[in-house]
């Protein structure tokens, strides 16, 4: 085979590969979208035991971590992937999902088990500006407490008037808030692109009113079902 043959079959198998690669990761948010869009319809699907409606109501955005991880290697040690979305300002509805990533941190994994799905509540514009920063620490730039559950729950606690974010997690059927403190949110640069084609920071997809994605719409379906109110 001459050079000029040899060059462009592994051009060729090199774009091939990429293509697979690009694939291959679209599914997995893809998948882990429909698993974040799933986490919130059985939790709000149950409103005796799920996050109070007002409280979701009331909300600026929402994060949603499918399936975080206790890594049993390494001391204290927690890492999952999850979809941030805001509210849309002046336009109605919420904005497109821009994927999470957190790691690190203290979380409660008091109700059990090695891995649970994890719902943060951002409650006010100042933590949705901090959270739409570069890196945030819960805890640290913000107010975090464990968020009540039920219908009547609010009128129990006053939390949801003094947090910034209230947390919650699911773990082996059981639903409760927990101690989330010390753990890092920050985009993931690299899920986005394989979301929107692009490197986007989630301040620039809720910003900039980035139009959701087809993968999308499963997630974004059960958002407007819940909670339809605009902001």
């Amino acid at each position: 085979m001459k050079l000029s043959g040899i060059l462009v079959f592994t051009a060729l198998a090199a774009s091939a590969a990429f293509a697979a690669k690009d694939d291959k990761d679209l599914n997995d948010v893809t998948e882990r979208l429909d698993h974040a869009s799933t986490v919130l319809h059985e939790i709000m699907a149950t409103p005796e035991k799920g996050i109070p409606m007002d409280l979701l109501n009331r909300a600026n955005c929402i994060v949603i971590v499918p399936n975080l991880k206790k890594a049993a290697f390494i001391v204290g040690a927690k890492y999952g992937k999850g979809f941030l979305s805001c509210r849309k300002e002046g336009r109605g509805g919420w904005s497109a999902p821009s994927a999470m990533r957190i790691e690190g941190g203290s979380v409660g994994f008091q109700i059990g088990g090695e891995e649970a799905d994890v719902v943060l509540l951002v409650m006010n514009q100042g933590g949705a500006q901090r959270l739409l920063s570069s890196k945030f620490t819960l805890g640290g730039e913000g107010s975090v407490a464990a968020g009540p559950i039920g219908r009547d729950a609010t009128a129990q606690t006053d939390a949801g008037m003094k947090a910034e974010i209230l947390s919650y997690s699911r773990s082996r059927g059981v639903f409760a808030g927990i101690s989330l403190t010390g753990a890092t949110l920050r985009g993931d640069l690299d899920d986005n692109m394989a979301l929107y084609g692009k490197r986007l920071t989630s301040k620039e997809i809720v910003d900039t009113g980035v139009p959701a994605p087809p993968a999308a719409a499963k997630l974004m379906t059960e958002l407007g079902r819940y909670s339809p109110r605009e902001k």
